[in-house]
């Protein structure tokens, strides 16, 4: 029952971030392999979608194992969340509290607060600028920036790659931008 508890509770940054950083040594070591997520979707496509496509026409199945990888974030997303919650609440600084509520945004009891990501606000204007028009910006800046966060800043920034050190600071402008300056605007309109 101990090990089940350890499993729930958050791991410190000092245990966590060791055995993420731990991968790509590890992947490197059993073949040569690149971590990252987004990638997978176009694996996904060149194996499903029978088109003429330049973009998709590549071996995928040499990258089968990217696709198990993420079959296996899903489950397993699906399995800790389903038998290994955390009973506790999500901690968030009493300050950022103020600042969310300064929003509007009232409702903490989940990982994404309700006000914004509650599948009632799907068909709203604000749905339509969160989910649809935010999901646009993802995809299109991990298509443009040649990956997604997690490949950049743990495995390029690891391989010591300039490009995923200059993509890596450009996320991190983008998402202080986000929170400073254009969520807040968008709160007022929606």
């Amino acid at each position: 029952m101990e090990l089940l508890e350890l499993i729930r509770k958050p791991w410190p940054w000092y245990v966590a971030g060791p055995l993420i950083g731990l991968t790509v040594p590890v992947l490197l070591l059993i073949g040569n392999k690149s971590f990252g997520i987004s990638s997978s979707l176009r694996h996904i496509c060149a194996a499903c979608v029978p088109a003429n496509i330049p973009f998709f026409q590549y071996n995928w199945r040499k990258e089968v194992w990217n696709l198990f990888f993420v079959v296996g974030v899903l489950v397993g997303g699906f399995l800790a969340t389903r038998f290994l919650a955390n009973p506790d609440a999500v901690q968030l600084s009493a300050a950022t509290v103020a600042d969310l509520k300064a929003l509007g945004i009232q409702d903490f009891s989940g990982l994404m607060p309700a006000d914004l990501f509650d599948v009632s606000n799907l068909f709203t204007l604000k749905g339509l600028i969160f989910f649809v028009l935010g999901g646009f910006l993802v995809g299109f800046g991990t298509r443009w920036a040649g990956g997604c966060t997690s490949g950049h800043a743990i495995m390029g920034l690891s391989n010591l790659q300039l490009p995923s050190l200059v993509a890596t600071c450009c996320f991190m402008v983008g998402g202080f931008a986000m929170t400073h300056l254009i969520l807040p605007y968008l709160m007022k309109l929606v």
